[in-house]
């Protein structure tokens, strides 16, 4: 399974981007048996655990994005998304995401720039 992030951009704080995951070759059941993450890392930096989702989409999040984060899934189409509001400095990174497991092909990522 080979794992695709798209949507990332240059945004003023304050903005919004939807971060799109598709996890290409996954089968239905595969996918939807998934917890799936969205990571970020920044420069100079350790890759962080940001927000997750399970099989019955329940939600969790690092405690800097909740309230602006919001993780979601379309297991018909293999995708994850994590809208994000009132984008500060701080959530400048490359953002990737993965099941748990972690064992699918890790994406090139995408990146989010939100200038200070």
């Amino acid at each position: 399974v080979r794992l695709v992030e798209s949507g990332g951009g240059l945004v003023q704080a304050g903005g919004s981007l939807r971060l799109s995951c598709k996890a290409s070759g996954a089968i239905l059941s595969d996918f939807s048996g998934s917890v799936m993450d969205w990571y970020r890392q920044a420069p100079g930096k350790q890759r962080e655990l940001v927000a997750s989702i399970t099989t019955d989409r329940s939600t969790e999040y690092v405690n800097s994005v909740t309230g602006r984060f919001t993780i979601s899934r379309d297991n018909s189409k293999r995708m994850a998304y994590l809208s994000m509001n009132n984008l500060k400095p701080e959530d400048t990174a490359v953002y990737f995401c993965n099941r748990r497991r972690s064992d699918w092909t890790w994406g090139p990522g995408t990146q989010v720039t939100v200038p200070s």
